[in-house]
């Protein structure tokens, strides 16, 4: 696992009622970005040093501030149900 200083990190709960806990990563020490990371907690605006388990997961930043791209998956935006169909041609109208 790897980090960057702006990523996001995630930990799932440790039971089916603790909720999922998700921060900033707000410094990594080490330059090849491995653990361990200092976090700003969102729901409690706290900071942990923290050794990630297998429960957690980053979301990777650009520096720019965008999520960046996964492979396999593109950052645009989901097409709306009528943009989805195919334009079809209009059967004429009989008057009369």
């Amino acid at each position: 696992m790897k980090a960057s200083e702006g990523d996001r990190i995630t930990i799932a709960g440790g039971g089916p009622h603790e909720p999922l806990r998700d921060g900033e990563i707000i410094e990594v020490p080490h330059p090849d970005g491995t653990p361990p990371y200092l976090v700003r907690w969102s729901d409690t605006g706290r900071q942990s040093l923290i050794f990630p388990g297998p429960d957690a997961r980053i979301v990777h930043y650009e520096h720019h501030g965008a999520p960046a791209a996964q492979p396999g998956t593109s950052t645009a935006a989901p097409l709306t149900r009528s943009a989805a169909r195919s334009p079809r041609a209009r059967p004429a109208s009989s008057s009369g």
